[in-house]
């Protein structure tokens, strides 16, 4: 099965790629290395999922937000690649967690993008990861993911 079936399987469809919300550009491949910009969990321009796990948000609605930024990663990598299928896989993840100070759960939330990417990947999908909460993220965002992936030759 591809991804693109893998993500049908699952009921998921791919949101329109988010633009770059500043000077930068939303991927850049060096070799075949693919680095792409943080996302956030928003859908068409409206955010998902906003403010802080701890307060407005529980970890579940985090894993939630987490596993819409892995969608918005992968719709940029399908618009710089062309299909999906070119990723061989995905080599870090890097979780940003909109939380209350002292929140120690952030694993917990961004287990929503991983969890995402070995569904659609299997065992290309398993990669090196950190996940850590912050004060704020971009547009109050629940969440942000960043992602490296290591593309077919």
């Amino acid at each position: 099965m591809t991804p693109e079936t893998k993500l049908a399987a699952l009921g998921l469809k791919l949101p329109a790629a988010p633009a770059a919300a500043g000077n930068y550009v939303p991927t850049v491949r060096t070799g075949n290395l693919l680095f792409c910009a943080g996302t956030i969990c928003a859908v068409d321009g409206t955010m998902t999922h906003t403010g802080q796990v701890g307060r407005e948000q529980t970890v579940q609605t985090g894993y939630d937000a987490a596993r819409v930024c892995a969608l918005n990663a992968l719709a940029n990598i399908r618009a710089a690649t062309g299909s999906l299928d070119q990723v061989a896989r995905i080599v870090i993840v890097n979780g940003f967690v909109n939380a209350l100070p002292g929140f120690a759960d952030s694993p917990a939330v961004i287990n929503g993008a991983s969890d995402l990417l070995v569904a659609v990947f299997g065992e290309a999908g398993k990669h090196a990861r950190a996940a850590v909460a912050v004060s704020g993220l971009p547009k109050n965002s629940t969440a942000e993911v960043q992602l490296v992936v290591e593309l077919k030759p």
